[in-house]
């Protein structure tokens, strides 16, 4: 392997200020809806008693655990000793923190009541997952922001490793979190299993790579850089074995609950009789998120394109999207068994228990989110305009 040159992102000026214009109003009409549900209350989203998690967690889930498989790529070449995947270790840190800002400012603007984070950060329930993600989260930042600084600063570059070793398992640590959240709450038949911790790191892997796939392919073919086909090949053969895992982690997630017989009811929801959520499972999860992209991938005229490559990270990344709107929106849906055995007419909540609760997403709530991926994508925008994340070539000849 050539010695790798890093330079900033010299795309022309116009060109560079129309697309930060872009995410900065995209950015911005998410700040105002925030805004707006705040000022207003939460009652003019599509959440209630008893679906306390809309359309922004979904966001913001996805961009948290994406942000963990971003760094991922970095992963690869420090702590596997992997010469191919090194050159892409800077913007994989990058995109990482960036991912991880976007998604915590959805959840911090969809508190209702950001101001009460200082209590959150100054105050904590150690029995509580939500406690421990604080420290996971803020962790990750400065974990990882060392990790640049030792692959960017020529006198740290010994203790990249050491540094990417602890990043790495910190960021597995970070998603084993994420999915615990769900993981733990008994209360939902649809969240109840420690499938989920595994299967959200698998779920990180896939989306984190289709986001870094889509930044790098659009940041070089922008400036004209050379990126050639061996490292987008390894690339695009690594989403595809994420896909498959996926995939392979879903049909053990729904076989473990069928095989009780207490999870037959949530998983004829799911599968069968859940209106949207069945038709965003097997239609979004399964078919765009799943196997349109697989085969795209392995297509073998299809696969040496550069826009059906495109076309398939953004396929994954809309499937990952409906996975977790399913999972997360679709398992509050679902009606408690606080009592199993008993029908419960009403517990306090003012809605019937018994019943599907509804939930029908608003505007803003949908605008917040946007808003969220929008932030992560300007950051990124200016971090690798005013910095040196990105190599000057990733021609085959550079690489091998």
């Amino acid at each position: 392997m050539q010695k790798v040159i890093y330079r900033e992102w010299a795309i022309d000026t116009q060109r560079y200020w129309g697309l930060l214009a872009s995410l900065a109003a995209v950015a911005a009409i998410g700040g105002l809806s925030a805004l707006y549900m705040e000022h207003s209350g939460h009652w003019v989203t599509g959440m209630t008693n008893l679906v306390v998690w809309g359309t922004p967690h979904m966001f913001a889930v996805f961009l948290i655990v994406a942000a963990s498989g971003a760094l991922n790529v970095a992963s690869i070449g420090s702590v596997f000793g992997k010469p191919l995947y090194k050159p892409l270790a800077r913007l994989s840190g990058l995109l990482a923190i960036a991912l991880l800002v976007g998604g915590l400012l959805v959840l911090v603007l969809d508190l209702g009541r950001p101001d009460r984070l200082i209590v959150a950060m100054t105050t904590y329930n150690f029995k509580s997952i939500f406690a421990w993600n604080i420290y996971l989260y803020v962790g990750f930042m400065v974990i990882v922001a060392a990790y640049l600084f030792t692959m960017m600063e020529r006198r740290a570059n010994p203790y990249s490793k050491w540094v990417g070793l602890l990043a790495f398992v910190w960021r597995l640590a970070l998603t084993t979190g994420t999915g615990s959240i769900f993981g733990f709450l008994v209360s939902r038949q649809a969240y109840d299993s420690a499938v989920l911790a595994p299967m959200f790191i698998v779920m990180s892997f896939a989306y984190g790579l289709a986001v870094y796939l889509l930044v790098l392919m659009f940041s070089f073919e922008q400036e004209g850089r050379p990126l050639g086909d061996l490292v987008v090949n390894r690339l695009k053969n690594l989403l595809g074995v994420f896909i498959a895992a996926v995939l392979l982690f879903s049909v053990i997630y729904h076989l473990t609950k069928l095989y009780g017989a207490k999870y037959h009811g949530i998983e004829s929801y799911f599968l069968l009789n859940g209106g949207i959520y069945s038709l965003l499972f097997w239609f979004g999860h399964v078919l765009i998120g799943a196997l349109i992209p697989l085969g795209i991938i392995h297509h073998p005229a299809l696969s040496r394109s550069r826009v059906w490559l495109a076309s398939a990270c953004g396929l994954v990344i809309l499937g990952g999207l409906a996975t977790l709107y399913v999972l997360i929106i679709g398992g509050q849906t679902y009606p408690l068994e606080i009592f199993p055995g008993m029908t419960v007419l009403d517990e306090g909540f003012g809605e019937v228990a018994a019943h599907y609760a509804p939930y029908h997403p608003s505007l803003p709530e949908f605008l917040l989110g946007l808003g969220g991926m929008a932030v992560a994508m300007l950051a990124t925008t200016v971090a690798i305009r005013m910095l040196k994340f990105l190599p000057a070539s990733l021609a085959d000849e550079a690489v091998i």
